[in-house]
């Protein structure tokens, strides 16, 4: 015999998507129309189509037009538009480089543990991601010799961003400046001026000689409306800064603040950054643990204890559980959402969590001597490279009178550009820079390469 259940009577419960979109047409935008309507009223705008600028080639029609595929199909269509590239070797730089990343780092840092891990909302049940992230902070601080650093920023760029505004928190000065050298790299200088501009902060510009700084004309540009002035080294140009300390010496009797650019990789072999006076360190952490995207990055961010609590992002301390065992907690945590929004220091959200892990594991599977032969391989390389391009009829290499970075410039007869795109015809790509100079970019990633590139070099140039 079959016994059936009786069940209570039950309403359909009304799905959300369709009560959005019978009011709004939306499923993500809940809002009818007399909301809208007061919205577009505030600011003075008759339709919501006036907010948005898609021109009509762009614009979705309610189709993508891609026929669907199996996954077989899909590999095989992949493959075909992936072989398009063009098949260059890149002797490219400037803010992005390669390193050849040990496997290692992809076995540790894809396990599941890790990979699926999302942003520490829950800190204490992530015990072992908080390590990873701490003991990324200490490697960022025996590296730049400051006592805080924090757990990551998105890129080189956000971070000089957030320095220029912790030195607007701080006010040690009473001005709004910060003050960058002629050589910042114009990517870096617009996100810097879009961190500027919401802070109501002006950006100056102070001239260099042969790509480094001039101590005399930074005194000359100093006033007291200065409030950070910001150096690199090596610089995007790939030369390695010699004046750090007459910088440090100019800014140490006054309330500006000293923000040094650099990476990890260089900084294991220059000065120290706390020796030379520097207050903030910022820059590009990502050379270790990632393949070169040129985009996808990480960025550091270490300053003195002094501006702990204006220290943009989060920070993992390490304390002790009931039973006295080492634990991890977050100590610090700066984003808006967290806390009083008047009180947020930094909008930074889902910081890199996953790539300081990939960036702490290749500096550990380096360990120190490691860390710096690969630098001191850094130097060796481009000196080498460049003495043989100098010998090339019509190249002189390097164009400035410095040690260099992985990258340096070379000045040739005729045109650059024509010479950029020969090369890259065949299979070379290095920088333009300017009319009748080149960049170019060395690694132990391209090392190999070289031979073959300054061949074709020659060929171009004679």
């Amino acid at each position: 015999m079959t016994m059936e259940r009786a069940h209570p009577t039950r309403e359909p419960i009304p799905q959300i998507d369709d009560l959005a979109q019978a009011e709004s047409g939306s499923p993500f935008t809940p809002h009818d129309a007399d909301d809208v309507a007061e919205m577009l009223a505030a600011i003075d705008v008759d339709d919501v189509e006036e907010l948005f600028d898609i021109p009509d080639p762009v614009r979705y029609d309610g189709s993508f037009g891609i026929e669907g595929e199996s996954e077989q199909g899909v590999r095989r269509r992949l493959e075909r538009t992936l072989d398009a590239n063009a098949d260059v070797t890149e002797f490219l730089g400037r803010g992005h480089y390669a390193h050849y990343v040990p496997s290692v780092v992809d076995s540790l840092s894809l396990r599941s543990e890790f990979i699926t891990s999302y942003t520490q909302y829950q800190p204490e049940i992530s015990q072992g991601f908080l390590q990873v992230l701490f003991e990324f902070q200490s490697l960022v601080t025996e590296l730049t010799g400051m006592d805080v650093a924090n757990c990551s920023m998105y890129d080189a760029a956000t971070a000089l961003g957030e320095a220029a505004t912790l030195a607007d928190r701080v006010r040690a000065a009473d001005g709004s400046t910060i003050l960058v050298p002629d050589y910042l790299r114009a990517e870096r200088r617009a996100v810097l001026e879009n961190y500027t501009d919401g802070a109501g902060l002006s950006i100056c510009e102070f001239p260099t000689e042969n790509g480094m700084v001039d101590p005399d004309a930074l005194e000359t540009a100093l006033d007291e409306d200065v409030l950070l002035v910001y150096v690199e080294t090596p610089t995007t140009d790939g030369v390695i800064e010699e004046h750090l300390g007459a910088v440090g010496s100019i800014l140490e009797d006054r309330e500006t603040l000293f923000c040094l650019g650099s990476d990890l990789l260089a900084l294991s072999l220059l000065e120290n950054p706390a020796t030379v006076g520097a207050d903030v360190v910022v820059g590009n952490a990502g050379v270790l643990g990632l393949p070169n995207a040129f985009g996808m990055g990480i960025g550091l961010f270490a300053c003195r204890e002094e501006f702990l609590r204006q220290v943009p992002g989060r920070l993992v301390g390490a304390s002790e559980d009931a039973d006295g065992d080492r634990t991890y907690t977050l100590t610090l945590q700066t984003r808006e959402q967290h806390i009083r929004r008047e009180r947020a220091t930094s909008n930074i959200c889902s910081n890199q969590a996953w790539v300081a892990l990939r960036t702490a594991i290749h500096a550990t599977y380096l360990g120190p001597e490691g860390l710096t032969d690969l630098a001191d391989r850094c130097t060796r390389l481009p000196a080498r490279l460049a003495a043989e391009l100098d010998e090339v009829p019509g190249v002189s290499a390097p164009a400035n009178d410095a040690y260099h970075f992985r990258e340096f410039t070379a000045e040739i007869d005729g045109d650059a550009e024509a010479v950029v795109s020969e090369l890259a015809d065949r299979g070379f790509a290095v920088h333009q820079r300017g009319e009748d100079a080149i960049q170019v970019c060395v690694t132990e990633a391209n090392e190999a390469h070289v031979d073959d590139f300054l061949e074709q070099v020659r060929e171009v140039m004679a």
